[in-house]
C-alpha cells in the first residue's frame, strides 16, 4: 500500500473472526477465477487505522471489525499467530522516503527490523522492493504489486507464502467432464480413495446446497474444496465455505448420508466387493494454478479506504505530521493445487503518496463419490484456529499433459 502527502501465539477467536469476516466479505464480491488473501491485507489496514484520524479511522475500523484503538495490538497478535503456523512464512516491510519523518510511537508499533528508506533513485528502490517480494514468497510472486513514483512517500507491505504436502497423495489421470463449462476438455485429473467418508459433507444455505471436501496437509494446514449448485455464484459458495470452516454452518458428513445423489457433485452408492469393506470416499478433482491481481482502491468500501484515498486531505496524523493519503493499494496472489500438495503466496502493498477379468463378487460396499468437474471454490485454513489464509475460485484447471482441449484445437 502506498501512502503519500495529501493535497488538501495462535490467533485468538476474535482475531480469527475479524480476518475471516473480511474473507467472507471479499469472497462475496468475487466474480470469476481468482485467488486472494484477507490475512495478507488485514494487518496493513490495522496499522493504517492505528495512525488514522476520522473519517478514515472509522471506515478502517468497520472494515477490520475491531476498534481502531485496538487495531495495532490485534495486528501484532495476528502476525505472531501466523508465524506459528507450520508451512507458512510471513513478513512485513515498511519503506519511507528519506524526506518523510514518521512519528516514533507509530513506527515502534510495527515489528522490529521492518523499516527501510528510499530516495529519489526510484529504479533502484523498486528493484529492492521487487526483490523483497520474490524472496519472501520463494519466487512465487516476483515483484511488488505497487510501483513507486515521484509522489510516493511510504510503502507498507506484507508477504505470505504457504505450502503443505498431502497426507495421502493423489493419483493423476485424465478427467473428461460430461457437462458444464469444462465439457470437451481433457483435464489433469486427480483421484484418490480413502476410508474417511467424513472428509466430505453437504450443507444447505439460503442460496442452495454446497458440498465441502477437506484435503488434509501434513503440517496443520488443510485445503477445503467447495462445490455449489450450478446456479450459485462464486461469492455465495465461498461465503458458505467460510461458514463451514468456522463451523457456523452444520455439515452432514459422508458416512451419514443416504444412498443416491445427495449434494452437488456428491453421490452415495453401493458397489460390488470381493470381501467385506468399510465405507470409502472416492475423490476426483483437478489440478490447478490460479493467479490474480487485486486493486484495493477499486474495492475501497470493502477495505475501508474510501476516505483514506481522498488526496485532498491528510488522514494519518498518527503516522506523520505531513498530510498523507493512500495513493495505491494492491495484492498479487497465486495458488497451486497438485497431486502432492498445495502452494500459495500473496504480496499486498499500500502506498501513501504526496496528496494530490471380472472377480466373483459376494459383498457390497458403500462408496461416497465426490467429483469437482466444474468451477469450484477453495480455502486454505490453519486447522487449529480455523483462520482462513488463502481463498479462491477455480475456473481454468490444468490440461492433462499431452492433450489439447477443444478451445486450443478450434484456434489451430
Amino acid at each position: 500500500m502506498r501512502v503519500g502527502y495529501a493535497t488538501g501465539s495462535r490467533a485468538g477467536g476474535e482475531v480469527v473472526q475479524a480476518v475471516n469476516g473480511l474473507t467472507a466479505r471479499w469472497a462475496a464480491s468475487t466474480q470469476g477465477g481468482t485467488v486472494f488473501s484477507a490475512a495478507g491485507v488485514w494487518p496493513l489496514l490495522a496499522f493504517l487505522a492505528d495512525g488514522a484520524a476520522d473519517p478514515a479511522r472509522a471506515e478502517l475500523a468497520r472494515a477490520l471489525g475491531v476498534p481502531a484503538g485496538q487495531a495495532a495490538a490485534t495486528a501484532r497478535e495476528l502476525l505472531t499467530a501466523l508465524r506459528s503456523v507450520s508451512g507458512l512464512d510471513t513478513a512485513l516491510g515498511l519503506w519511507t522516503h528519506d524526506g518523510l519523518t514518521l512519528r516514533e510511537e507509530w513506527r515502534a508499533g510495527l515489528p522490529a527490523g521492518t523499516h527501510g528508506v528510499f530516495g529519489d533513485d526510484l529504479v533502484t528502490a523498486q528493484e529492492r522492493l521487487d526483490a523483497w517480494a520474490a524472496e519472501r514468497t520463494g519466487g512465487l510472486v516476483e515483484r511488488m504489486p505497487v510501483t513507486l513514483d515521484r509522489e510516493a512517500r511510504m510503502v507498507l507491505a506484507g508477504a505470505l507464502a504457504l505450502g503443505t504436502t498431502w497426507r495421502q497423495p493423489f493419483r493423476e489421470l485424465p478427467l473428461r467432464p460430461d457437462g458444464g463449462p469444462w465439457q470437451g476438455r481433457t483435464l489433469r485429473g486427480l483421484h484418490r480413495r480413502s476410508v474417511r467418508p467424513d472428509r466430505v459433507g453437504v450443507t444447505g444455505t439460503p442460496d442452495g446446497f454446497v458440498t465441502a471436501l477437506t484435503v488434509p496437509g501434513d503440517n496443520g494446514v488443510d485445503v477445503h474444496l467447495f462445490l455449489g449448485e450450478e446456479r450459485m455464484t462464486p461469492g455465495q459458495v465461498l461465503t458458505a465455505g467460510v461458514g463451514i470452516v468456522e463451523r457456523a454452518l452444520p455439515l452432514t458428513g459422508g458416512g451419514l448420508l443416504p444412498h443416491g445423489h445427495v449434494g452437488p457433485g456428491l453421490h452415495v452408492e453401493l458397489q460390488p466387493a470381493v470381501e467385506p469393506a468399510p465405507t470409502t470416499l472416492d475423490v476426483r478433482t483437478v489440478a490447478y494454478e490460479v493467479r490474480a491481481d487485486h486493486d484495493l482502491i477499486a474495492l475501497a468500501d470493502l477495505f475501508g479506504l474510501t476516505a483514506a484515498a481522498d488526496a485532498r486531505h491528510g488522514h494519518f496524523p498518527g503516522i506523520s505530521a505531513l498530510p498523507l493519503a493512500v495513493g495505491a493499494g494492491r495484492q498479487s496472489a497465486l495458488a497451486q493445487f497438485g497431486p502432492l500438495g498445495f502452494r500459495a503466496a500473496a504480496v499486498t502493498a499500500v502506498m501513501p503518496v504526496v496528496g494530490s477379468g471380472p472377480p466373483r463378487y459376494r459383498y457390497e460396499t458403500t462408496v461416497v463419490r465426490v467429483t469437482f468437474d466444474r468451477p469450484f471454490g477453495f480455502l486454505a485454513v490453519d486447522r487449529e484456529s480455523r483462520l482462513v489464509l488463502v481463498s479462491g475460485w477455480v475456473t481454468d484447471p490444468a490440461p492433462y499433459p499431452g492433450f489439447y482441449d477443444h478451445r486450443e484445437r478450434s484456434h489451430g
